[in-house]
């Protein structure tokens, strides 16, 4: 009998902008691992010798299919045999640049015991032919040790590496007898790859795999992103294979989808189903037994309720009022959970179900939020747990047949026959709110007709606003000094609440300084003071700035300022790129609001003012500025709002061109002139 075993075998991955891999550790439902980086390698096909290189290779100086690129695959290779219970893969890259030469550092993260790295082989090839093998032993290093699991990374770095080289490699993963390990092709590297070609040969009859509830899996299936499923080929003999030509580096563009989204990508799965439609109805069933079983509205929490609620409460005031209690408990993915030791020395009990909870008064986001839909089904309240995948890390997908891929749980509570979406596991979110990371976010849900898919709303920009009101004189030299009020509402208040809660308030005031200083023009200071209203989540965040510094351009008997304080020097997103390949998310929707007050000296007049603006982007954003003088102040006001939070790769001209616009006006100057001069005695 063969176990399957996936979640322990850490996949590799880079980042676009990290050459050299590394072990990032996520938690979802249960401890998974998986590497947060494409690899420059994960196995190896087994080979007696390395072939021998091309005249057109070794004197490659550049790529014409791949511009400027650092490095470029020539050939990759992945092989799983579940049979012989192995993963391999054989890499042949050309290192055309110094960044280049990082992929001589190869990184092999992997569970040990149960597998093990074998049969490391590499050499480089200098641009004359001279090759110079591998011969040091790689390094094992320990990444992560638990009780549970110890992941470990076997590192080795090819030899004598020079732009110019080419770099080869190969090596095996190999896991037990007992388990089996169907593959997750990542295809996509950090570089543009010329030729691969991926092979899967599934466990035959003599075994009889299960999962870890020991349900015999007889059936496989694959997913894939990217639209490459369509060219995999079932040979024959029970094996699958891959080939792809001309593949395209991973995509590096600024507000990106998570990269499972966009990234290519084929993944095998054993399972017991037929199909994906009776995969999800049949563990959707599951998944609603134990959540409900969880959520239990328990005697011991129809008694706490009445404590909480009034008889004569409304529906709307009864779900507010269990909303607020649950958000004074101990969530411990905000503190820490506690220890076994601890719980045994407070006479507490692992947490089971709700009542368990609400007796311990802590839990974790998950625990939490079952909490609440158990004391609303306690009050009388239609409410229902939705699981949803966290849009920070991934985007649902349905052709991936797993539900650890549903990391969060949110509450959905009925008022007056509408759906209110509500996140009772994150601290400090306002009631009605979500954290954006679960906006627009996809999984199983309940409701009154029974088990069924859903995706949460997004909310509209109005919800999350920012204003900045500065108040800032002028002297005759052209340095400011004064005082910005920031008021935040909806995600930028929540974000800086739970950062405050993370860590200690020098750090977030660090980081606040370090957010702010980036609008500010050249030469301003900012200063950040203190906050008003942070333990208040229902209300807006305030918080206090001193600015100081240079300003005002002097030339002769002109000072010059920047119509707008905030926009004049910020960068602008969207501007710099004029084609765009991955959709856009850019979170939630916003709109910021800016009043300037510019107190100047009384020898100066305005020549010209600057001349309103006004620019729209129909039902997505709108833009507006103008400047008004009173006496000797200046008010300057800027409002930007955009009503959208992902977007379609094809809208990208339209965003472009409406952020080009912007970032003109953005430009526009105050030009004062001296009036009268001052004479000496």
């Amino acid at each position: 009998m063969a176990r399957i075993r996936r979640r322990f075998l850490p996949k590799l991955r880079y980042t676009a902008n990290d050459s050299v891999p590394k072990v990032k550790l996520m938690r979802l439902k249960h401890l998974l691992f998986s590497l947060c980086c494409l690899p420059v390698a994960f196995t190896s096909q087994l080979r007696a010798q390395f072939p021998a290189p091309t005249k057109e290779e070794l004197e490659m100086t550049s790529d014409p299919k791949a511009p400027g690129a650092d490095a470029v695959y020539f050939y990759r290779e992945e092989t799983t045999d579940d049979s012989l219970h192995y993963h391999s893969v054989y890499a042949r890259i050309k290192v055309l640049s110094e960044k280049g030469k990082e992929l001589a550092t190869v990184r092999i993260p992997y569970e040990r015991h149960n597998f093990k790295v074998t049969d490391i082989k590499g050499r480089t090839i200098h641009s004359d032919g001279t090759a110079v093998p591998l011969t040091t032993k790689p390094s094992d290093l320990v990444d992560v040790k638990t009780k549970e699991v110890q992941i470990n990374t076997a590192v080795f770095t090819l030899p004598s590496v020079e732009v110019g080289s080419i770099l080869e490699y190969k090596f095996q993963i190999r896991y037990e007898d007992n388990v089996v390990n169907s593959p997750d092709w990542d295809v996509q590297q950090p570089y543009f790859v010329h030729k691969a070609h991926y092979a899967f040969l599934p466990a035959k009859g003599m075994y009889v795999i299960t999962n870890s509830r020991g349900e015999a899996l007889n059936r496989l299936m694959y997913g894939s992103v990217g639209g490459i499923g369509e060219k995999v080929s079932h040979k024959i003999t029970g094996g699958y294979e891959l080939d792809l030509t001309d593949i395209p580096a991973i995509p590096s563009e600024d507000w990106m989808p998570p990269q499972n989204s966009v990234n290519w990508r084929l993944q095998f799965y054993y399972t017991q189903y037929a199909t994906g439609a009776e995969f999800w109805q049949k563990e959707g069933n599951r998944w609603q037994k134990e959540a409900d079983h969880f959520a239990e509205p328990t005697k011991a929490l129809r008694e706490s309720v009445t404590q909480i609620v009034a008889a004569n409460d409304s529906d709307d005031q009864k779900s507010r009022k269990i909303y607020a209690a649950v958000m004074k408990l101990d969530n411990t993915d905000f503190t820490r959970e506690k220890s076994k030791a601890e719980l045994k020395s407070e006479k507490l009990k692992q947490v089971k179900d709700a009542e368990d909870v609400w007796k311990q008064k802590s839990g974790s986001s998950d625990e939490l939020a079952l909490l609440y839909i158990a004391l609303a089904r306690a009050a009388g309240l239609h409410a229902y747990p939705m699981q949803i995948v966290n849009r920070n890390h991934a985007i649902f997908d349905p052709t991936l047949m797993s539900t650890s891929q549903l990391d969060d749980y949110v509450a959905i509570v009925s008022i007056d026959g509408k759906d209110v979406y509500l996140d009772p596991g994150q601290k400090m979110c306002p009631y009605g709110v979500l954290h954006w990371k679960h906006m627009l976010a996809s999984g199983f849900r309940e409701s009154d007709k029974g088990l069924g898919a859903g995706t949460t709303p997004a909310t509209p920009y109005t919800t999350n606003l920012v204003d900045r009101i500065a108040d800032l004189t002028i002297d005759p030299s052209g340095n400011v000094k004064g005082t910005i009020r920031f008021i935040l509402r909806g995600q930028e208040a929540l974000h800086w609440r739970q950062l405050s809660l993370r860590t200690d308030e020098n750090e977030v005031k660090k980081q606040f300084n370090e957010e702010i200083r980036r609008e500010l023009p050249e030469g301003v200071q900012a200063d950040f003071n203190h906050f008003l209203g942070l333990p208040d989540y229902e209300s807006n965040l305030l918080a206090m700035v001193d600015v100081s510094g240079t300003l005002a351009n002097v030339t002769g008997k002109h000072l010059i300022l920047p119509e707008e304080f905030f926009g004049a020097h910020a960068g602008h997103p969207f501007v710099s790129q004029d084609k765009r390949m991955t959709p856009i998310d850019v979170h939630f929707a916003l709109m910021k609001q800016d009043a300037v007050t510019y107190h100047v000296p009384a020898e100066f007049t305005i020549e010209n003012p600057p001349a309103p603006a006004s620019i729209g982007w129909a039902n997505h954003a709108a833009f507006k500025s103008s400047s008004t003088v009173k006496g000797n102040d200046i008010v300057a006001t800027r409002t930007i709002g955009y009503n959208y939070t992902v977007l379609d790769s094809k809208e990208y001209g339209d965003l472009h061109d409406f952020y080009q616009k912007v970032a003109a006006a953005d430009q526009q100057q105050i030009v004062l002139t001296r009036s009268q001069t001052a004479r000496g005695n």
